[in-house]
């Protein structure tokens, strides 16, 4: 597929979702996340100072569709720069549906860590929790996904999940995600295992190396789990 047709076609997709957003400002930055660009990088490539990129990040400024196309525009060019890392990621992400997604939303504003374990009834199991914000979750029945799934699959699918809580149901003990994660090259900040009949300690230590910080849910029920997860904030699927 012609390089620039994908590019463009990118760029369309994420100022769809910016302009959708209800806060346009929290939209902003999570795409300039995703790309892992520093706000003194984009200012730099924008030609402006970091003060008004953090304006606009926090809704202080509003920004034009003129504004809004060279953000991204911006944020394009640095990952051109880095052989489309990201880009390629999103591209593969934008052409496939996975069957064994059981929920998707996007936050419409950033969510922190411990919103999501009061949310799941979690309990941390490792040692990589930090200052995280999260924008979103993906529920995936994992029987389902390691069944259905190569290798190049399930990569695909973890680029869909960038910035988002990654939601791993039927799980025995971890084992297989955690094994998955760690050859990936696209990795979530944070698994939430829902109900594992045990925790295997390879799986943490994996885990934990890969700085993946992994959650298990006590919530009863994937039902349950999957409602608690929606009341955290109103989302953009709801």
């Amino acid at each position: 597929m012609d390089e620039d047709f994908v590019v463009e076609n990118i760029g369309k997709r994420i100022a769809g979702d910016v302009v959708w957003s209800r806060d346009v400002g929290a939209s902003l930055r999570k795409w300039r996340e995703v790309f892992g660009v520093s706000q003194s990088e984009l200012a730099r490539t924008l030609g402006v100072s970091q003060s008004v990129v953090t304006d606009y990040e926090r809704n202080k400024r509003n920004p034009g569709s003129a504004f809004i196309r060279r953000y991204i525009e911006a944020l394009l060019s640095i990952d051109a720069r880095r052989g489309y890392k990201v880009v390629k990621e999103l591209a593969k992400a934008f052409v496939f549906s996975f069957p064994f997604i059981v929920d998707m939303r996007d936050f419409v504003t950033p969510v922190k860590l411990q919103e999501v374990i009061v949310a799941v009834d979690g309990v941390p199991v490792n040692s990589s929790l930090g200052n995280i914000d999260v924008y979103g979750y993906v529920v995936t029945d994992s029987i389902k996904a390691i069944t259905a799934l190569d290798g190049m699959e399930f990569y695909q699918f973890l680029s869909i999940s960038l910035n988002k809580v990654v939601v791993f149901t039927k799980v025995t003990s971890g084992r297989s995600p955690a094994i998955a994660l760690k050859i990936a090259p696209v990795k979530p900040k944070v698994v939430v295992l829902h109900r594992p009949a045990r925790m295997d300690p390879l799986s943490i230590y994996l885990m934990d190396k890969e700085g993946v910080t992994v959650i298990v849910s006590l919530k009863r029920t994937e039902e349950e789990l999957i409602a608690s997860l929606k009341r955290i904030v109103p989302s953009l699927g709801s």
